[in-house]
C-alpha cells in the first residue's frame, strides 16, 4: 500500500462466501478492512446452518476468516467484532468457539441480542480489522514518542 493508497476506499468481494444482496463482503478504507456480517452459510450449498450454535458459530468464523482473506487479511489482524445473537442464552456457547478463534490478544467485542437474522440465522458476526500499510510498518513512529 502506498501513501495515496491510505486514503482510498474499495469493495471487496469473496468468492468463497459472496454477498447474498446488494453489499460488499468489506470494503477496504485506508489500513482498515469493514467486513460485512457472516452469518453461517454453508458455501458451495447454500445451507444455513441453524439447530447448532456451536457449528453456527464456527461456520460464521470460517466465513469471516474468508472475506478476511480476499481483503488480504488474518484474523490476527481483526481489533473489533460485533456479534448478534437470537437468543442471548446461546452466549456461553458462543464465547467458547469464538474463543478458540482469538488465542492471542482478542480484539474488542460487542454481543447484542436480536429478533430476527437473516435466512434465520441463529448468528451473525460482522468485524473490523486493521492493516498498517507497508511503509508505515517501516517505521518506528507507531509506539509515540
Amino acid at each position: 500500500m502506498t501513501p495515496r493508497e491510505v486514503d482510498m476506499k474499495k469493495a471487496v468481494s469473496c468468492d468463497v462466501v459472496p454477498a447474498i444482496g446488494p453489499y460488499s463482503s468489506a470494503v477496504k478504507a485506508g489500513p482498515f478492512i469493514f467486513c460485512s456480517g457472516q452469518i453461517p452459510l454453508v458455501p458451495g450449498t447454500g445451507e444455513v446452518i441453524t439447530a447448532d450454535v456451536r457449528r453456527a458459530t464456527e461456520q460464521a468464523m470460517r466465513n469471516l476468516e474468508a472475506v478476511l482473506a480476499a481483503a488480504g487479511a488474518t484474523l490476527a489482524d481483526v481489533v473489533k467484532t460485533t456479534i448478534y445473537l437470537v437468543d442471548m442464552g446461546d452466549f456461553p456457547a458462543v464465547n467458547e468457539v469464538y474463543g478458540r478463534f482469538f488465542t492471542a490478544e482478542p480484539p474488542a467485542r460487542a454481543t447484542v441480542q436480536v429478533a430476527r437474522l437473516p435466512r434465520e440465522a441463529p448468528i451473525e458476526i460482522e468485524a473490523v480489522a486493521f492493516r498498517p500499510p507497508a511503509f508505515l510498518e517501516e517505521t518506528d513512529d507507531l509506539d509515540g514518542p
